[in-house]
């Protein structure tokens, strides 16, 4: 046994050894250092990751919330929009209902007012044609005395009717 602490190969080996183990110390603690650190940054990134997949699913969320509310007011203005529609076609109908009845009522009172005229111009034409008549014929059968009788009188009538 003194032969082997005796031997160059044996110290160089404990030397050798010695030298590990005082370069693979400080290594290692290097080495665990580097290591714990990427540990840390990679628990970081999946905590961030974590982080920004929990804020995109509340965004989605929001989103899918705010295209639900908007589909519901564009249905909400389109039902509005044909209930509006609904409402000026049936007051466009009365307008139109209220303006045939007003113009029927003045053609029937245009129609009405023809027909007086009518009548007044057959009544008109009547009278001139019985006026003539009877002026022929007066002047026919009234020659001399008794047509004088006759047109004395009527002027004595027509004083007594307008006074």
């Amino acid at each position: 046994m003194t032969e082997i602490f005796s031997s160059a190969e044996f110290w160089a080996l404990i030397a050798f050894l010695i030298f590990i183990a005082a370069v693979f110390q400080p290594a290692r603690r290097a080495l665990m250092g580097a290591l714990d650190q990427r540990i840390e940054r990679i628990k970081r990134q999946v905590e961030d990751a974590k982080s920004l997949r929990e804020e995109a699913q509340a965004t989605l969320t929001t989103y899918q919330h705010q295209q639900q509310q908007a589909v519901e007011e564009a249905n909400t203005i389109i039902e509005q929009a044909r209930e509006d529609a609904e409402r000026h076609r049936k007051v466009a109908e009365t307008k139109l209902k209220t303006m045939l009845q007003a113009q029927e009522l003045q053609a029937l009172e245009k129609i009405n007012q023809a027909e007086a005229a009518a009548l007044r111009a057959v009544r008109e034409a009547a009278v001139n044609l019985a006026i003539t008549a009877t002026s022929d014929l007066l002047a026919k059968k009234l020659d001399g005395q008794e047509g004088n009788a006759l047109v004395d009188a009527a002027i004595q009538e027509l004083n007594q009717r307008l006074n």
